[in-house]
């Protein structure tokens, strides 16, 4: 199974638009975000570079993601990073094993079929019961960076020159997986294709102004 990551800028002319279709998250996000003491979700003029185009940046399968989590998972709790062919319960038990840290990590504690990130510095996920009955966690693009950074090294990654995730050519398939993964081959692969997709939409979410969607 696999998703798409949209960008979703968050410029004058959409959010305030009376037929933004994405106006009942965004109220949502903006309520979450005042419970948790934070800044609202930021709003700009329709300049450059925030352009006010939604874009299909990238599939991601959801093994691979929840590879990518692992990873980031064992490095948080300091356990060796080593590679796996599959994850079986092995995922679903190490969150439930270390799930303080799980959900202090913009990268782990996400869901896999919704969710955002907003392109707005804070320290942890946002998390309460009227996100998770909807949509999942909110995280922060700018923390989402900074854990892919971290994690690179340990997938084989440069992230100096960080590898192009795979261009999809139209909507993923729910059932289906993403596009062919130029990266598919090696250690690590599934795990370097999750990364280069959300860096990818990470990087474009904190230059323009814009909020990584999962759908």
């Amino acid at each position: 199974m696999a998703c798409d990551l949209w960008i979703v800028p968050l410029v004058d002319t959409l959010v305030h638009h009376p037929e933004n279709p994405f106006a009942e998250e965004l109220a949502r996000y903006e309520r979450a975000l005042a419970r948790a003491g934070l800044p609202g979700v930021p709003v700009y003029l329709h300049n450059p570079p925030h352009s006010g185009d939604v874009e299909q940046l990238a599939g991601v399968d959801y093994q691979a993601l929840h590879f990518l989590r692992r990873a980031r998972l064992l490095q948080l709790t300091g356990f060796e990073v080593t590679p796996v062919d599959e994850l079986g319960g092995d995922y679903t038990q190490l969150l439930e094993m270390f799930e303080d840290a799980a959900r202090q990590s913009h990268l782990v504690w996400h869901f896999d079929h919704s969710g955002a990130y907003l392109p707005l510095d804070f320290d942890r996920p946002v998390d309460d019961e009227e996100l998770a009955a909807d949509g999942g966690p909110l995280g922060s693009s700018q923390g989402l960076l900074r854990e892919l950074y971290e994690v690179a090294p340990l997938i084989g990654v440069d992230a100096d020159e960080p590898p192009p995730p795979p261009r999809p050519l139209g909507p993923t398939e729910f059932e289906g997986p993403a596009e062919r993964d130029p990266l598919n081959h090696g250690d690590y692969h599934q795990e370097r294709a999750a990364w280069a997709a959300l860096h990818r939409a990470a990087e474009r979410s904190v230059g323009t102004g814009a909020m990584v969607v999962f759908a």
